[in-house]
Parts: structure tokens; C-alpha cells; sequence
């Protein structure tokens, strides 16, 4: 794909926009999103006409962003309209449909999705993404898990596991998606905890508490992404941490490990370090190592070798990479933190440059379109 092409079309397709009544921040943003959809979609399918084929996406993406507002304009109208609310009760019956949803006819991952989908709030394309599938996959996986429980009763409560990760999943959206559901994650499970001496529901609970606290320093002015080891940890919330601390080790007392739990402890190891520098990085692959024994997930062995690079240097943490797929989201910014550490900056430039043009999220791409920059700086002569 010849990039330094699609630089060129941009201010001609901002004018197009502009001309057809966009303004001009609105017609730059669609612009950049339809620059990442081609940056996605040329290499295998690359348009007859480019600057058309960039117009006609810059638009869509403008009209949809329009809608957007609208509806969201409508809804705060509906809601200042509406008689101010009563008492309510402090539960709900939100985790009885999250349990309803999660039916045992079906497999794990389909009751998953689906009570994302039903009674999460979350959008196909969101799940998918949680779950690292196309869209078109997800789509089809909740329509037919709609399908195999058509016509029957909903009486039948799910597996509390299916449960825990769609509460998992809703809160992960909400503290780094487009939607904000983390409150609402931890509300559903502090009531789960409280009806049940599980310790995987505690140490959900502690994991989601744990990551929650240091929530007002994880982004800056523009929702510009601030990674760990920049955060001002003075706004970290100490009460909150204190409290998921607590319940963490209440339930490892009870020593029936499981994910959740072993993802917890790893957040209060980096809870409780005052700078990057001073964490015990030893002890965290010790727990990634328990956590990959009960897992053995990608996601894990990859995050497992960001945390060997600190404790054991960056070429033992690319050493660790070595059995992974590169395709997996988020392995060429680890590749590229790696080898920057490792010196090789020139590789980490680019490892840069492509995580940023596979970015899912605007904060991320621009987060890794900066550290590129940053690292070529550096190789200026």
C-alpha cells in the first residue's frame, strides 16, 4: 500500500466533506477513521478509484457519528423531561437475567456472548473484540445461540463460571471501551459476592476493584492513554485499593486458586509498587506462571513477557514471545517495548508503526503513532 499516498488525498477529501456541509473537526475525524479502515482493507482489496473510495467511507463515518449525536441529544432531552425517580431498590433483577442468559443448553462461549449482547449493552462489534473474532464470527455465534433456546423457557439459571465472565468481560468494555459500564460490573458483582462464599467471585471482585482505582490516571487531557508506568500514582484511589487488597486475601486464604484471583494479585503487586521501577516484577511472573497453569491463555504468555523483560532483562522477555502468534492483537507493541529496552531501536520504530495501524481504538493508534515517533527522534542523527 503506498502510504505517502493516502497523505495526499487527505486534504482533498477533508474539502470534499466540508463542501457537503461537514465542519472541518468533524470531517478530519472521519477522515482518520476511514484512513484506518483502509489501511485495513487495501492491502488485500485495494479500490479502483482511492480518493472516491476515501470519500465514500469519510462520509459514512461522518453521518454515523451525526446519528450518533442526534440520539444522544434525544436522549438527554427524554431524560430532562421525565419526573425525577423514586426510591429504588439496592438490587435489581440484572444478575437473575445475566444467569438466565448464561442457559445450560448452551456452550460457555455462546451464553457468554449472548448476555453481552442481551443484557450487557455491549455491541456485536465490541464482543468480538473482547473475544478476538471478526465481527461477522460473533454475529453469527449469538444469532445462533438465539436460535438454540427460541421458544423455550428462560427458568433455568446458567453456570456461575459463564457468569463471572461475562461480568469480566462488561467491565473490561467499560474501563477501556467505548461504552462505561465498569460501575455497573462491580455493582453486579458486589451483589453476586454477597450471595455466595465462592472465591473466584471475591477475587473478580478484588481484580475489578483493583484495576477501578487507578482509573482517573489511566487518561489524559483528550482521552489521550497515559500507560502504567507514567500514571501519577498520588491520584490512584488508596481506599478502593485497600478494600480490593482485602478481599483478594480473604479469598486466597481459602486456597482454591483460580484466574481471577491470580489476575488480582498481579494488580496489587502493581498496586502497591510506587513506580514501575520499584515493582516486584519477580513475583508477578510467578503468578503469570499460576495463571498460565490454570489458563494457558495467548493473551497471558504474552503479557507474561512484558513482566520477564523487567525482571529478567528485554532480551529474556523476547526470548519469551518466541511460540507466539504475531498476529496477535497487541504483540507488535510488546515486540516493539521490548526491543526498544533491548536497544534496537530502529525495530522498535517500526514494531511501533505496525501496532499502531492495528490498533482497535482511537486512543491506542495515536498512544503508538507517538511512541514511534518518539523512538525515530531518538535515531535522528
Amino acid at each position: 500500500m503506498n502510504e505517502s499516498l493516502l497523505r495526499e488525498l487527505v486534504p482533498a477529501v477533508i474539502g470534499v466533506l466540508v463542501r457537503r456541509g461537514a465542519d472541518f473537526a468533524s470531517a478530519e475525524d472521519a477522515v482518520q477513521e476511514a484512513l484506518i479502515r483502509a489501511l485495513e482493507t487495501w492491502p488485500d482489496d485495494p479500490p479502483r478509484d482511492p480518493k472516491a473510495w476515501l470519500v465514500a467511507a469519510a462520509w459514512r463515518k461522518f453521518l454515523d457519528a451525526v446519528r450518533s449525536a442526534s440520539a444522544r441529544r434525544e436522549r438527554e432531552q427524554a431524560v430532562d423531561v421525565e419526573p425525577a425517580a423514586g426510591p429504588a431498590p439496592a438490587e435489581d433483577d440484572t444478575l437473575r437475567l445475566y444467569f438466565l442468559c448464561s442457559h445450560p443448553t448452551l456452550p460457555p462461549a455462546a451464553a457468554v456472548a449472548l448476555t453481552l449482547r442481551a443484557v450487557g449493552g455491549l455491541t456485536t462489534r465490541q464482543i468480538a473484540s473482547a473475544y478476538l473474532v471478526p465481527e461477522a464470527t460473533m454475529a453469527q455465534r449469538i444469532s445462533r445461540a438465539k436460535k438454540k433456546i427460541e421458544g423455550q423457557r428462560l427458568d433455568q439459571p446458567g453456570d456461575l463460571g459463564t457468569v463471572l465472565r461475562v461480568l469480566y468481560l462488561v467491565f473490561n468494555e467499560g474501563y477501556g471501551g467505548d461504552v462505561d459500564l465498569a460501575a455497573e460490573a462491580i455493582r453486579l458483582t458486589r451483589q453476586l459476592a454477597a450471595l455466595t462464599d465462592e472465591p473466584e467471585v471475591a477475587g473478580l471482585l478484588a481484580l475489578m476493584l483493583l484495576h477501578h482505582a487507578r482509573r482517573a490516571s489511566r487518561t489524559g487531557p483528550g482521552g489521550r492513554l497515559i500507560p502504567l508506568a507514567e500514571q501519577d500514582r498520588s491520584r490512584w484511589d488508596t481506599a478502593v485499593i485497600a478494600e480490593g487488597v482485602a478481599i483478594l486475601q480473604a479469598a486466597l486464604a481459602r486456597d482454591r486458586l483460580g484466574e481471577y484471583q491470580a489476575q488480582a494479585a498481579i494488580a496489587a503487586l502493581h498496586a502497591d509498587a510506587p513506580s514501575t521501577g520499584e515493582t516486584d516484577w519477580v513475583q508477578i511472573v510467578e503468578w503469570y506462571d499460576e495463571l498460565l497453569l490454570i489458563t494457558d491463555s495467548p493473551v497471558v504468555r504474552l503479557n507474561r513477557a512484558v513482566a520477564v523483560g523487567e525482571a529478567d532483562g528485554p532480551q529474556a522477555g523476547l526470548a519469551a514471545l518466541t511460540d507466539l502468534d504475531p498476529g496477535l492483537p497487541r504483540y507488535a507493541a510488546v515486540t516493539a517495548y521490548l526491543h526498544e529496552r533491548a536497544g534496537d531501536l530502529k525495530q522498535a520504530a517500526d514494531l511501533y508503526a505496525d501496532a499502531a495501524r492495528a490498533a482497535t481504538s482511537v486512543p491506542e493508534r495515536d498512544h503508538l503513532t507517538r511512541e514511534a515517533a518518539r523512538v525515530r527522534h531518538l535515531l535522528a542523527p
